[in-house]
């Protein structure tokens, strides 16, 4: 008998393995194969989830990627390779995939998007968010006002503030944690600390981050519970001198900088 936490894993399996390209058939027989190791059709069928009259098609494609093979006897078998193999083909595939895409992407047009001057645009979710703070800070040529919680900040924002730093971009973090000022200090020494209207981490705001007085993008944690486990992250951002969120955040903050640096 298959275990809750067995069944779990199963579910999670066969939905990773459509995300990278597999069907839901395809996907069902893998899993059913890696279970019994070698088998029939039948035995396929039996253990659930795929009509015997997709197996067959099924095993063809997982054939073709390298992820089984076959025995023509009558009735023909399938015997499932190793589990890291399994592992080591879909990652080639998918790299071979983002690589293809990356191709169509540069000959279809620019790789930078074209950011519109008085727009404001949303993002929603963590990963869509973090990308974006990622991509502005490696766009930065003279100077960026960052402001983040201990929980938003990555590894990989500090990789791309640790980056500009040694091209000569100026960092200031201003109302922000101890505990973030010590991760970045430590990272970015260079980094410098001013004092603001008030304290980001009293806020429920997520971060906040201007640069070159020319791009701004502003995040808030929203309490998301009702549809998944954790508190999500939605932001808006802009672009160009007289956008209106560059405008208003550049005179709350950049003036306040500018007031603290000795004359």
């Amino acid at each position: 008998m298959v275990s809750f936490e067995e069944e779990q894993a199963e579910a999670k399996a066969l939905d990773r393995l459509q995300d990278l390209g597999l069907s839901a058939y395809e996907a069902q027989t893998l899993i059913n194969l890696i279970r019994i190791g070698t088998g029939t059709a039948q035995d396929v069928t039996q253990i659930g989830g795929v009509p015997r009259t997709r197996v067959y098609e099924s095993a063809e494609r997982l054939h073709e990627l390298g992820l089984i093979d076959i025995q023509h006897t009558t009735p023909r078998k399938f015997t499932v390779i190793s589990e890291e193999t399994i592992v080591r083909l879909l990652n080639i595939q998918r790299e071979n995939t983002i690589t293809e895409l990356a191709e169509c992407l540069d000959e279809i047009g620019p790789a930078q998007p074209q950011r519109e001057q008085f727009g404001v645009w949303t993002v929603t979710g963590r990963e869509a968010v973090s990308s974006r703070i990622d991509e502005f800070i490696a766009d930065a040529d003279e100077r960026i006002v960052y402001m983040t919680t201990d929980e938003l900040l990555s590894d990989e924002h500090l990789d791309e503030l640790r980056a500009v730093t040694e091209r000569g971009v100026e960092i200031y973090l201003a109302g922000i944690s101890e505990n973030v000022q010590d991760r970045i200090q430590e990272s970015v020494p260079e980094a410098e600390l001013f004092e603001t209207l008030w304290e980001w981490e009293e806020t429920p705001a997520g971060s906040l981050l201007i640069t070159d007085e020319e791009t701004a993008l502003v995040s808030a944690l929203v309490d998301d519970t009702a549809t998944t486990e954790e508190i999500e992250e939605t932001a808006i951002w802009g672009s160009g001198e007289r956008n209106s969120l560059v405008v208003v955040l550049r005179a709350i903050f950049t003036w306040r900088l500018d007031g603290n640096r000795p004359s």
